[in-house]
């Protein structure tokens, strides 16, 4: 792992790579998301790919997960930790399918500013919906998810119209320490 004047200095070559400048950046400011000094396997997909979380946001996934299935409810991670490098290879697929900048900005942060980073966001998706696509929000997992996520500390990251400018995003949920309630 870099230190952080390395990591730092790292991101913004990357980020100059991308051709996000300073400007793009300023234009809708978002949050940076520093990477966790501690992860561990939250899941094993089905693929064998472990979806890494920090540890109090992998505890907060398995209540989470086990509440939905007593409830009859399937949940499952289609992603979770991602590193600077990961968020690059995601905008450089959309540059390379000619997609401007600003479109992607609205569709992936910046490397150093995803949610992904901290380790606490996840990707949800239930079976028979396409993951990671609008119609997730007519399913029974996202109203379920809707009603009882904050329970155990996860809030829905992008609702329509959302402050940053990011596309609505029913199924990226993000754990916020500290903000579990308990059940009315």
């Amino acid at each position: 792992m870099l230190v952080n004047d390395d990591l730092n200095h790292h991101i913004r070559q990357v980020l100059d790579e991308l051709g996000i400048t300073a400007a793009i950046l300023a234009r809708n400011p978002i949050p940076f998301h520093p990477e966790p000094a501690q992860l561990v396997v939250a899941e094993t997909g089905t693929d064998g790919s472990e979806y890494l979380l920090i540890p109090e946001a992998a505890r907060a996934w398995a209540a989470m997960k086990e509440s939905a299935r007593e409830d009859g409810i399937v949940i499952e991670l289609v992603s979770a930790f991602r590193n600077i490098e990961r968020q690059a290879d995601i905008i450089r697929a959309k540059l390379a399918k000619n997609m401007p900048i600003e479109t992607i900005l609205t569709l992936s942060a910046p490397p150093g500013y995803s949610e992904h980073h901290s380790g606490r966001a996840i990707d949800i998706n239930t079976p028979g919906c396409e993951a990671t696509e609008e119609p997730f929000e007519h399913t029974d997992a996202f109203r379920w998810l809707s009603l009882h996520a904050s329970r155990f500390g996860f809030t829905l990251s992008y609702p329509r119209g959302n402050k940053l400018g990011f596309i609505y995003e029913p199924w990226h949920w993000c754990y916020q320490p500290g903000s579990a309630r308990s059940e009315a």
